[in-house]
């Protein structure tokens, strides 16, 4: 089996760089709507359907990378999906081999990926799909990115097809929101979906780094 892994492109130019929480959730964002077009295509064996098939049955790896200008508009050329979520705009790529990535998306930096808001983001609603961050860790923009995007996608995997269907509607928009120290004890204990990361890049191997809250996901579950 080859080893896949999903590539997302954050547009940042510099002039106009997004807010972080904006990337954040255009890039969960981005992750449903491909994962969505992919079952949405199972049944004729249509598009993406074998690459995501592989890709989930391994290690559901992303990796962000950043563009602007030309960079930007090679990344779009490419076949793909972009999200727009306010200030950010984020494009998901079918999931490619590991060593093997396409020459205009494998020349794009991973670093420089450091964002910031200018305010705080509004509390989040109680039927919202939201995505929690561990306060105890620092992640740059890209690395959250990622994270966030495993987030949305285990509670894309825990949604009946009514849930998706109602999700769909409102776009798969997500909230992420970095969680209180206490309120973060609460969510990792309650038996909700708990992202633990691999321990590629700037975290230690097994953190636990995003809490995936969503009405579907709450049945049986303590409130938080």
């Amino acid at each position: 089996m080859t080893e896949r892994v999903l590539p997302l492109v954050v547009r940042i130019e510099r002039a106009a760089p997004p807010q972080r929480t904006d990337a954040l959730e255009a890039a969960a964002t981005a992750v449903v709507r491909l994962l969505d077009r992919a079952q949405d295509r199972a049944e004729d064996e249509g598009e993406w359907l074998a690459e995501v098939a592989e890709w989930q049955d391994g290690r559901i790896r992303k990796v962000v990378r950043r563009a602007r200008g030309a960079e930007w508009r090679r990344a779009l050329a490419l076949p793909g999906i972009t999200v727009t979520v306010r200030t950010a705009e984020v494009r998901v790529h079918p999931p490619v081999p590991l060593d093997d990535w396409p020459r205009d998306l494998a020349r794009l930096q991973v670093s420089g990926t450091d964002l910031s808001d200018d305010a705080a983001p509004p509390e989040a609603g109680p039927d919202d799909v939201v995505l929690w961050i561990n306060p105890h860790l620092e992640m740059a923009a890209g690395k959250a990115m990622a994270q966030a995007g495993h987030g949305a996608q285990f509670a894309w995997w825990g949604a009946g097809e009514a849930d998706r269907a109602a999700w769909r509607e409102r776009g798969f928009a997500v909230r992420v929101r970095t969680a209180g120290p206490a309120q973060w004890d609460a969510l990792a204990a309650s038996g909700l979906p708990v992202v633990r990361d691999a321990g590629f890049t700037e975290i230690e191997p097994g953190s636990a780094t995003v809490a995936a809250d969503a009405p579907w996901l709450r049945v049986g579950v303590p409130e938080v």
